[in-house]
C-alpha cells in the first residue's frame, strides 16, 4: 500500500510541477528539483534511498532507447566525430583527471576509488541541457551534438566504473582493462544490432496494434539484459537498437502501430524523465546526514565537494576548445566540416549538467570503502551545482551570444515543399493504379484528400496565426466542433441500450482518430506563428517588389562571400535580385542577407538552395 501511494504522489507532483514550470516559463527540470530538495526535508515524506539498480536497469535503459528513438542516424553519423570525441575522449579524459584532483583533495581515498569517482562525475546528462537548448532555440547541430553525447556517454562511463570497481577489489593490468573495455563497447554494440534485427523482423509480422506496441517497450531490456549477460555495455546495446529501431520504423508496416508507440513512448518518456530530476532532489536529506560523522570533518568535505565541482566546470571547456578546432587543422577536415564559430564550443562547453545517473553510479561503489559517503556527497554537490549554476544560465548565456535557432520560416518553406513532392508521388502513383471502372467521384475525392496536406502547409507561409485563419485551419476548428457534436449523439445513444458495446466503441474509435489528426494539425498552426527570424510571410498578396523584380541567373558554386570574409558558417544561401549579391539567411551567425538589405535597401532576395524557388520582399515582409 506505501509503494502504491508513493508512485501515485511521484506522479502527481511530476505532473503538477511539469504543468507549473511551463505556465510560469520555468525550466521544468530545475524546478522538480528543487521541489526534491523541499520535500526532502519535510518531516511526514520518508526518506528516500536510491536504489542503483532501479536506476540503472529500470530507468537508464528505457530513457535512452526513447531519446536514441528520435534521433535521427543520419545526423548521428554526421557528426559522429564531435559525438565520439565527447561521449568517449571527454569522459575517459574527465575520469582520470577529476580521479586525481579527488585523490589530491583526499590522499585518504585509495586513488581507485578516486578514478571511480571520476568516472561517475564524468558524463553529463543531455536531458536537461536539450530541454533547455529546444526552449531557448539552439542551432539544431549543437542539440543534435549534446543528445548524441547523451546516447553514449554514459556507457563509456559505466564501463571506466566497472574496471575502477575491480582495481579496488583487487589488482587489474592495464591489458585486462583494455580488454574488458574492447569487451563491452564491441559486445555492445553488437548485441545492439542483433537485438535490433530481431525486433524489426518479429514486429514486420506482429499486425496486432497492442501486441506490437508491447513488443516495443520491451525492447529496451531485449536488447539490455544479454548484454550484461556476457559482460559487455547493455547501455550501449540499447542505444544501437533504439538508433537502428528508430531509423528503421518508418518503413514498417502497420502505420496504427506506429502512431501507438509514439504515443506510449512519449508518456513513458515524460514520466522517467522528470522522476529522475525529482528524485535527485529527494536525495539531498539522506546524503548530506551521511556525512556528518566522517572523520574527514565537515569544512574540508565541504570545501574538496567545492573543488571537485569547480574542476568539473573547467575540465569541459579544456577540453571542448581544442577538440572542436585541432580536427580542422587537418585540410580533409576542415575541407568537410568548416570550423564552427567560437560560441558554438562555448555553449557545448557550458551544457554540462549531471543528472541521475552521476547519484545511481556512485552508490554502485562498494558499501565497505572507506569514505565512500564523501565520495556520494561530491557526486551530489557536482549534480546539484551543474544543475543550478548552467541550468539556470545557459539560456542568458544564449542570449548573451545573440545565438539563432533554427528559422521558422524556412522550416515551413522546407515542410511545404516536402509534402509538395509527396504529394506529387502520391498523385503519380493514384494515375498508375487507376482503371477506366473506378467511379470518377472516388478518384476526385482522393486526389482532394491527398492535395489538402500539401496546400495546407503553403497556407501556413501565407499569414501568421495571428492573423485571420487559414482555409485549413478554419476547416480544422469547424470539423471539430462537428465531431463534438457527433460524439454527443453516440454518447447520448449508449445510455439508450440500443446498440452493442462493440459497434459503439468501434465508431467512437473512429471519431477519435479522425479527432487525433485534427489536433495535430492545428498544434501545428499554433507554433508556427513563434520565433523570430524573417518570419512568416503577412498576408496581402504580392507586392510591387515582387512584381518587378528581375529574374536572375544562379552562378555556379555560389557561396556567402561575407562568411567566408569573416570565417562564420554559411546556413541557407539567398541571393539578391538587384544586384546578385549572396547572403546568408537569418538562421546563419552573420545574416548577412538581412545586412544586405540594411545596407542597401535592395528589397527582394530569393533563396538558391537546391529545389528552392521563391522570393521574399524585405520591404513589406511578403512571400512571393
Amino acid at each position: 500500500m506505501e509503494i502504491a501511494l508513493g508512485l501515485l504522489v511521484l506522479v502527481a507532483v511530476v505532473c503538477a510541477g511539469s504543468a507549473l514550470g511551463r505556465k510560469l516559463n520555468i525550466s521544468v527540470p530545475l524546478l522538480l528539483v528543487l521541489a526534491g530538495v523541499a520535500g526532502s526535508f519535510l518531516p511526514f515524506v520518508p526518506r528516500i534511498e536510491l536504489n542503483p539498480e532501479l536506476v540503472l536497469v529500470g530507468l537508464l535503459p528505457p530513457l535512452l532507447y526513447a531519446a536514441a528513438l528520435r534521433t535521427s542516424l543520419f545526423d548521428f553519423r554526421s557528426n559522429r566525430r564531435a559525438i565520439g570525441l565527447l561521449s568517449v575522449g571527454y569522459v575517459i579524459f574527465g575520469t582520470i583527471t577529476v580521479g586525481f584532483v579527488v585523490w589530491w583533495l583526499f590522499p585518504e581515498i585509495p586513488l581507485a576509488a578516486a578514478i571511480a569517482l571520476g568516472a561517475v562525475l564524468a558524463p553529463p546528462d543531455a536531458v536537461a541541457a536539450t530541454a533547455i537548448a529546444r526552449k531557448v532555440g539552439m542551432p539544431r547541430r549543437i542539440v543534435t551534438i549534446l543528445e548524441g553525447e547523451s546516447l553514449v556517454n554514459d556507457a563509456t562511463a559505466l564501463i571506466c566504473l566497472r574496471a575502477a570497481i575491480a582495481a579496488i577489489s583487487g589488482s587489474v593490468s592495464a591489458a585486462e582493462i583494455a580488454g574488458g573495455f574492447l569487451l563491452a563497447a564491441g559486445g555492445g554494440v553488437v548485441v545492439g544490432m542483433a537485438a535490433a534485427y530481431v525486433l524489426t523482423e518479429l514486429r514486420k509480422r506482429i499486425r496486432n496494434v497492442p501486441i506490437n506496441t508491447s513488443t516495443s517497450l520491451v525492447a529496451p531490456l531485449v536488447a539490455y539484459l544479454p548484454a550484461e549477460a556476457i559482460h559487455a555495455s547493455g547501455v550501449l546495446a540499447v542505444v544501437v537498437t533504439g538508433l537502428i529501431m528508430g531509423t528503421k520504423a518508418p518503413s514498417m508496416p502497420n502505420g496504427a502501430a506506429r502512431l501507438s508507440q509514439r504515443s506510449n513512448w512519449n508518456t513513458v518518456q515524460f514520466l522517467l524523465e522528470n522522476a529522475v530530476f525529482l528524485l535527485i532532489g529527494l536525495q539531498v536529506r539522506t546524503i548530506i546526514e551521511g556525512v556528518q560523522d566522517d572523520s574527514l570533518g565537515a569544512g574540508r568535505i565541504w570545501a574538496g565537494c567545492a573543488v571537485i565541482l569547480l574542476a568539473v566546470l573547467l575540465l569541459r571547456p579544456v577540453w571542448v576548445f581544442p577538440a572542436t578546432y585541432l580536427p580542422r587543422l587537418i585540410p580533409a577536415v576542415r575541407r568537410d566540416d568548416p570550423a564552427p564559430p567560437w560560441w558554438f564550443a562555448a555553449i557545448v562547453s557550458w551544457a554540462g549538467m549531471r543528472g541521475v545517473v552521476t547519484l545511481a553510479a556512485v552508490l554502485v561503489l562498494p558499501a565497505d570503502l572507506e569514505h565512500r559517503s564523501v565520495l556520494i556527497l561530491a557526486a551530489l554537490v557536482v549534480v546539484g551545482g551543474t544543475l543550478t549554476l548552467q541550468g539556470f544560465t545557459l539560456p542568458a548565456l544564449v542570449r548573451l551570444l545573440r545565438v539563432q535557432g533554427p528559422d521558422q520560416r524556412e522550416d515551413a518553406l522546407n515542410q511545404a515543399s516536402l509534402m509538395q513532392r509527396a504529394t506529387a508521388a502520391g498523385v503519380a502513383r493514384l494515375q498508375e493504379l487507376r482503371t477506366d471502372d473506378d467511379p470518377p467521384e472516388v478518384v476526385a475525392m482522393l486526389k482532394r484528400r491527398t492535395q489538402e496536406r500539401g496546400l495546407a502547409a503553403w497556407e501556413r507561409l501565407g499569414r501568421p496565426s495571428a492573423e485571420a485563419a487559414t482555409p485549413s485551419e478554419r476547416y480544422a476548428r469547424l470539423r471539430l466542433a462537428m465531431l463534438e457534436a457527433e460524439r454527443a449523439t453516440v454518447l447520448e445513444l449508449r445510455r439508450g441500450g440500443a446498440y452493442a458495446q462493440e459497434v459503439l466503441s468501434d465508431v467512437l474509435e473512429r471519431l477519435d482518430v479522425e479527432e487525433s489528426m485534427l489536433d495535430v494539425a492545428l498544434d501545428e498552426v499554433d507554433t508556427s506563428g513563434e520565433g523570430g527570424g524573417e518570419g512568416i510571410a503577412r498576408p496581402g498578396g504580392v507586392c510591387g517588389h515582387l512584381e518587378s523584380a528581375r529574374s536572375l541567373e544562379v552562378p555556379r558554386g555560389a557561396y556567402c562571400a561575407d562568411c567566408l570574409r569573416e570565417g562564420t558558417t554559411t546556413v541557407h544561401l539567398r541571393m539578391c535580385l538587384a544586384c546578385g549579391n549572396v547572403g546568408c539567411c537569418d538562421s546563419s551567425p552573420g545574416t548577412h542577407a538581412s545586412k544586405h538589405f540594411d545596407g542597401t535597401r535592395h528589397p527582394v532576395m530569393r533563396s538558391i538552395e537546391p529545389g528552392e524557388d521563391w522570393r521574399w520582399c524585405y520591404q513589406d515582409d511578403l512571400l512571393g
